[in-house]
């Protein structure tokens, strides 16, 4: 029997599920292959028999799915499950195979298909920004981070924990360091590097003087990487998947609404529960920078000019809130 098989077999018995029914490959990756799974004891969900979607590598879990199944986990439990939540798949197991080199993750299968209401999926992103850190969504100093780094892409994304309780000054040094500082560092320009660290990270702060107090920015669960090719639904329910997950400030999860095509109706979902902040344009302009550059760092070619154009605007914003 392969290893795959054989680890399948384990883990199904030992879940009560007693032994594997079918296995269908379903796919592969630059680095994983994917199968549909169902066993003769399946768990089951709304009345229906859970199947599973496996996910096999020939690394180890902790390079290839600790950070995918921590992320789906913390997704899983700040969307809840009532009507009005996002539809994501429960981490069943994940691990190294006990014998031989190997890993996998098993999960719910979705039968996906493609993005349908954006009224519904903007109530649904909502209902996960507010959802609170709790040690059973994997936060429970209340912190900005992550419980391990993982990738954007195919770049390095640092998670590193900021301290208990975390508000905005420490949400300010964080995606200072760990997300532009940290793109900028991969992307070697000298332009914008010199920009970001002599004219607007000193004065970063300033586009969030409004989120003090009562207003003061909560960790939020994000995504992380969401475009339209990570947005779908199922079981009539919108769904997000493919994550970067971490915590952060929930205006962070819109840097790539250039090519995530929100309209009206998602707004329309989306602001009925959370309202637009005040400063929200500038801060904008922060936000997309980091996927700009990302994108720079990932393709090369005119990401960074649309970068640069993102980091002057936000130079020329904090010179009009310091003249104002």
């Amino acid at each position: 029997m392969a290893p795959l098989d054989q680890e399948l077999e384990s883990w199904a018995s030992s879940a009560g599920y007693d032994q594997i029914d079918k296995a269908i490959p379903a796919g592969s990756s630059g680095w994983a292959s994917f199968r549909k799974v169902t066993v003769t004891n399946p768990p089951e969900k709304d009345g229906k028999p859970v199947s599973f979607f496996v996910k096999s590598s020939s690394r180890s879990a902790e390079e290839m799915f600790l950070g995918e199944a921590l992320g789906l986990q913390a997704m899983y439990e700040c969307s809840g499950q009532g009507e009005d939540s996002l539809r994501i798949p429960k981490v069943y197991h994940y691990g190294d195979y006990s014998e031989g080199k190997g890993s996998l993750i098993v999960m719910e299968y979705l039968n996906l298909a493609g993005r349908s209401d954006d009224r519904a999926l903007g109530k649904a992103m909502a209902k996960m920004h507010l959802a609170p850190a709790t040690e059973a969504a994997g936060n429970p100093d209340k912190a900005f981070g992550f419980p391990v780094d993982n990738t954007i892409g195919g770049t390095p994304q640092p998670n590193p924990w900021t301290k208990p309780n975390s508000g905005t000054k420490e949400w300010i040094e964080f995606f200072r360091d760990h997300r532009i500082g940290h793109q900028l560092n991969l992307a070697g320009d000298s332009y914008c590097s010199n920009l970001w660290e002599n004219d607007i990270a000193p004065r970063l702060h300033l586009i969030f003087e409004d989120l003090q107090g009562e207003k003061e920015i909560k960790p939020s669960l994000l995504h992380g990487d969401l475009w339209s090719g990570n947005i779908g639904s199922a079981d009539g329910k919108p769904s997000i998947f493919d994550p970067a997950v971490y915590w952060g400030h929930h205006e962070a999860e819109w840097g790539m609404q250039w090519c995530a095509y929100f309209g009206r109706d998602f707004w329309d979902g989306y602001r009925a529960i959370i309202p637009e902040d005040v400063g929200f344009e500038d801060r904008a302009l922060l936000y997309d920078a980091y996927h700009q550059l990302n994108h720079f760092n990932l393709f090369g070619g005119t990401y960074l000019t649309t970068a640069t154009s993102d980091l002057n605007s936000l130079k020329d914003a904090l010179d009009n809130i310091e003249r104002s």
